[in-house]
């Protein structure tokens, strides 16, 4: 027969408890056990007044923050009324069924307040890499280097020539709009001006994906470590090349002067493989450089390239084919270049001249101030470890399409680059802790929700 709800009399009193109601192996509920704010309100204790009302716990704050990128709520707004109505939520938060869920505007205003004037952000980031560190998940040996573009909330259509680009500094200005113009007067030289501007968030780089049209962009920068995928840092730069090349430096330096960690080996595109790049991971840092070489010198017409001619270190010279030397006069280009020389007599009367020079009196070879650490990669590359690393290199291109596709992380809420940075360091935050939940806490066949790693 059909049942029927019975609907009696509503108890006076209920016995409810969160603990019960959150399931054993629910993704925060292992979150939680490697998650230590403990440090958090030291950390901040300077920028609080000693006077006034209590504030919101800031602790509150940034578990509700990694509540919201660990599954892509977005909308600040939105998180709230998820902390409000997700009994897991609440357990995570340290809130009872009764607490009041915070405002939304407050986190606008610890963000660009308090949370960004102290970097608690880069500190909460940190402290969850120390447990990485401490639970064995890094092996400090191989490290990988990837930068990946995040389109920026920058309508394309607002945007100007750089050339015509100008804000009146008397008016009121937004907050993206002071932090570029700050950028700029605190720039030791002065800036070409972009070929694009957006006016409502002008550090924005504007950018072209293949095959598709052009928007303003800022590049997520990681450093991660290959043995379980733990991002050992992060860097927002704007979208260009040579900005995720130099936010390599600025990422390895940082790891070793705050974790003592330094690695043998590391891993990155073609884009890592420039002279000066290669260069600075030889000579100075004593890294292997896992990458392709940035190298345009070999011809493709079936005419002598470099590698044809022998480089005599001890003589400083190259000898060509026929035995004769190409010489340099030692001083370099504005390009850190040496160009290499061959006599236009020995070059007159050789039978190879049809192939290596036809269209010139003699041949020229331009080598690199860096030329040796190239050398370097380039014989690395013919090694079984740089195999196996091109392998792991697709740990950090799996890191991005994890932070696109399932913490939707593709497009920012945030302006400025200090707003980027907040968004990848947040985002970064919530991959390690869930990174540890799997690799540590693996979920059971009775997981009372699917978990996307």
């Amino acid at each position: 027969m059909m049942g029927r709800q019975e609907v009696g009399q509503v108890p006076l009193f209920y016995a409810f408890n969160l603990e019960d109601h959150v399931p054993a192996n629910h993704l925060l509920r292992r979150i939680d056990q490697f998650l230590d704010l403990g440090e958090l309100h030291r950390h901040l204790a300077p920028h609080y007044s000693h006077t006034g009302r209590p504030s919101v716990d800031p602790a509150l704050l940034i578990r509700m923050l990694i509540v919201g990128y660990c599954f892509g709520i977005r909308s600040e707004r939105r998180l709230c009324e998820e902390v409000h109505l997700n009994l897991a939520y609440r357990w995570f938060c340290r809130l009872g069924l009764e607490d009041a869920v915070p405002d939304h505007s407050t986190f606008s205003k610890n963000r660009h307040g308090r949370f960004r004037n102290s970097d608690t952000l880069r500190f909460v980031f940190e402290k969850v890499l120390e447990r990485c560190l401490a639970e064995g998940l890094v092996g400090g040996e191989g490290f990988a280097i990837d930068a990946s573009v995040i389109k920026a909330d920058a309508n394309r259509q607002r945007g100007v020539p750089g050339s015509d680009a100008s804000w009146d500094r008397e008016s009121s200005l937004t907050r993206p709009v002071r932090e570029y113009l700050e950028a700029l007067d605190a720039a030791e030289e002065a800036r070409k001006p972009p070929k694009n501007v957006s006016l409502t968030d002008p550090a924005a780089q504007w950018t072209a994906a293949p095959g598709g049209p052009a928007f303003y962009a800022y590049s997520t920068n990681y450093l991660i470590d290959t043995k379980a995928g733990v991002i050992l840092d992060v860097e927002a730069t704007p979208a260009h090349r040579t900005n995720e090349v130099n936010a390599t430096k600025v990422m390895v330096d940082r790891v070793e002067e705050r974790f003592d960690i330094k690695p043998t080996h590391l891993i990155g595109d073609t884009a890592y493989g420039t002279a000066e790049m290669l260069g600075w991971m030889v000579d100075e840092k004593a890294i292997e450089p896992h990458v392709p070489v940035w190298d345009k010198a070999e011809r493709k017409d079936g005419s002598l390239g470099r590698s044809d001619f022998r480089w005599e270190a001890e003589a400083d010279e190259y000898r060509c084919p026929q035995g004769k030397p190409l010489r340099s006069t030692g001083k370099p280009t504005a390009d850190d270049t040496l160009i290499y020389r061959s006599s236009v007599y020995d070059c007159a009367g050789c039978e190879l001249k049809s192939r290596c020079c036809p269209n010139t009196t003699h041949r020229k070879i331009a080598r690199q101030v860096n030329e040796s650490a190239r050398d370097v990669a380039r014989q690395l590359a013919t090694t079984s470890r740089y195999a196996r690393s091109r392998r792991h290199r697709k740990k950090v291109e799996m890191l991005f399409a994890h932070l696109k596709r399932i913490l939707r992380l593709d497009r920012l809420r945030l302006r400025g680059l200090k707003g980027a940075r907040d968004e990848f360091l947040l985002a970064a935050t919530a991959q390690n802790l869930r990174r540890m939940a799997a690799w540590l806490m693996p979920k059971g066949p009775e997981a009372g929700i699917a978990v996307p790693i």
